[in-house]
């Protein structure tokens, strides 16, 4: 058996880490080749694994979302396992994480196998999310409330930016991570949001109050992830997040999507329960992993 690892360069090669993702994690939207090719930066590195010539794996290595560690990704297909491809591919990624100057790396894991896996080289539990699922039937448009307007991004597309500074920047704080995620003006437009339409804001006056919406899934269009939901402090309690959140149901609704889903932080107990009241259930747990670098 040889095993060879490559670095994906070609759209071609970007479609076979995405074969690979979509197998190893079905219940979560991959990004298309064109907002791959958007995330592309100087430092991160993606990767292809083949088994005597056959797709078996894929690997990223990319900078953690608060810029502290190196976020590690190696994936092996199910048909490829307990052949040392992860192992590999982990090896690569760790070392290039360490020319890159991290100390520190994480990682994520949802299942038992992998726990163990990533254990082995030294990698402990940090944190935890838990999957959040609400199937789609006929969803009423909430009303508008008096205080604020609800209106899409798609309508008003100046809006983003400004949900960025007046909303992200604010909120990101509230998020329980031990350093505050670091976000830039151009990784929110690149990465916090697919489709204008489905993206929604509060306003009043002037001012974004919050935000809420939906990724959409082109591979399962059925599908979409809830996106970043936050609401600035001085409007807490005031039903914003619900409103927000029951007007994606409906576009969802009338979009012809059957469920959407969402990850929330341990910690994040008030998303959780407004979740729960709009009629959430639970699903799978993932665990956040930190390891130092170079890797035991």
């Amino acid at each position: 058996m040889t095993t060879s690892i490559r670095t994906a360069i070609s759209d071609a090669d970007y479609e076979a880490w995405r074969a690979i993702r979509i197998a190893v994690v079905p219940y979560e939207r991959c990004p298309t080749v064109a907002e791959l090719r958007d995330l592309d930066r100087p430092g991160r590195l993606m990767l292809l694994a083949e088994v005597d010539g056959a797709l078996a794996g894929s690997g990223l290595a990319d900078r953690s979302g608060d810029g502290e560690r190196a976020a590690l990704v190696p994936r092996v297909h199910p048909d490829f396992r307990r052949r040392g491809v992860g192992t590999e591919l982990l090896r690569v990624l760790a070392d290039h994480a360490v020319g890159e100057g991290y100390d520190m790396a994480g990682a994520s894991v949802d299942d038992e196998e992998s726990r163990l896996f990533a254990e082995r080289f030294g990698f402990v539990e940090t944190n935890r999310q838990v999957e959040q699922v609400r199937r789609i039937g006929d969803e009423p448009w909430p009303e508008q409330p008096a205080e604020y307007q609800i209106v899409s991004v798609g309508e008003r597309p100046e809006l983003w930016a400004q949900a960025y500074h007046q909303v992200a920047l604010p909120t990101f704080p509230d998020m329980d991570h031990p350093v505050a995620l670091k976000v830039s003006a151009d990784d929110w437009d690149k990465e916090w949001i697919n489709d204008p339409a489905a993206m929604f804001v509060a306003v009043a006056g002037d001012e974004v109050i919050g935000v809420a919406g939906l990724m959409l899934d082109s591979d399962r269009p059925e599908r979409a992830e809830v996106a970043y939901t936050a609401v600035r402090r001085e409007w807490r309690g005031k039903s914003v997040a619900s409103t927000l959140k029951r007007t994606s149901m409906a576009w969802a609704a009338e979009h012809g999507i059957t469920e959407i889903y969402t990850w929330t932080q341990r910690g994040n107990d008030s998303m959780r329960r407004l979740n729960e009241h709009l009629g959430f259930s639970y699903g799978i747990v993932s665990l956040t992993l930190r390891a130092p670098l170079p890797l035991s």
